[in-house]
């Protein structure tokens, strides 16, 4: 039987989702778990690999079994073993084809400022303090040139290591909630670091220390020197994957 799986995680304090041989991963704790329940090694397949510090509100993962268990058992049980840090929220039995990387025709992602004098202690995990006031519909304005399918050479890392740095950017959101500021980016794959060095480079336009234009010049120079730093990790969460309805899964990854 394959099973799919919604995580959820707080990055902190993980080396990422990726199992490593060293340091602690959040892919080793969630196999480690279901391998308890199942009685045999079980290995996940995950729709996006998060970085160290990031954080995921539904990852989701498939691994096939052929242990008898049902919904609850898997998602009680796998949480019995996990850390306080990570938890299953759903399981699901879905076909033998679906595949939770190859299978997502989107995802989605948020990055959440904290936009005040102050920097924060309840939400410090979870957000990145910026305490300059920053114009958000600059910045919507912005991002807009992002939308759509291009070259991201300019916002990707030099140790990407993916094949082509075309990606379709389905929508980019940007608003304010009081004293925080999110930037909700939706697209059908990500560059390594791609989010956060989007991010970056709006920050200087929401500072009013760079002109609206300058993400798309940015954008069409393809030179990752040019653009805005790396922002942090701490801010950044993996909303959720999106797969098509077919696949009966939860609301919040079905298109």
């Amino acid at each position: 039987m394959r099973l799919a799986l919604g995580i959820e995680y707080d990055g902190t304090g993980f080396s990422g989702w990726q199992r490593l041989s060293h340091g602690r991963s959040v892919q080793a704790e969630v196999e480690a778990a279901l391998s308890f329940v199942a009685a045999h090694p079980v290995q996940v397949t995950c729709a996006g690999r998060t970085d160290a510090g990031v954080h995921a509100r539904c990852q989701v993962v498939h691994f096939d079994s052929d242990a008898v268990r049902d919904a609850r058992a898997w998602t009680l049980g796998a949480n019995s073993r996990l850390p306080r840090d990570a938890a299953v929220l759903w399981a699901r039995p879905v076909a033998a084809d679906f595949h939770a990387r190859f299978g997502a025709r989107a995802r989605c992602y948020r990055y959440t400022l904290l936009n005040r004098p102050v920097r924060a202690a309840l939400a410090a995990r979870f957000v990145t303090w910026e305490r300059v006031p920053l114009d958000e519909a600059a910045m919507q304005a912005a991002a807009q040139a992002l939308v759509g399918e291009h070259d991201f050479s300019a916002f990707r890392t030099v140790h990407c290591q993916a094949r082509s740095p075309m990606r379709n950017v389905i929508a980019i959101a940007i608003a304010r909630c009081g004293d925080e500021v999110t930037i909700d980016i939706e697209a059908n794959a990500f560059l390594h670091h791609m989010v956060r060095n989007i991010v970056g480079s709006l920050l200087p336009v929401g500072r009013g220390e760079r002109p609206p234009e300058w993400p798309g010049e940015l954008l069409r120079g393809r030179d990752r020197s040019r653009a805005g730093p790396t922002a942090p990790a701490s801010g950044l969460t993996f909303l959720a994957p999106r797969y098509p309805a077919g696949w009966s899964l939860p609301p919040e990854v079905t298109l």
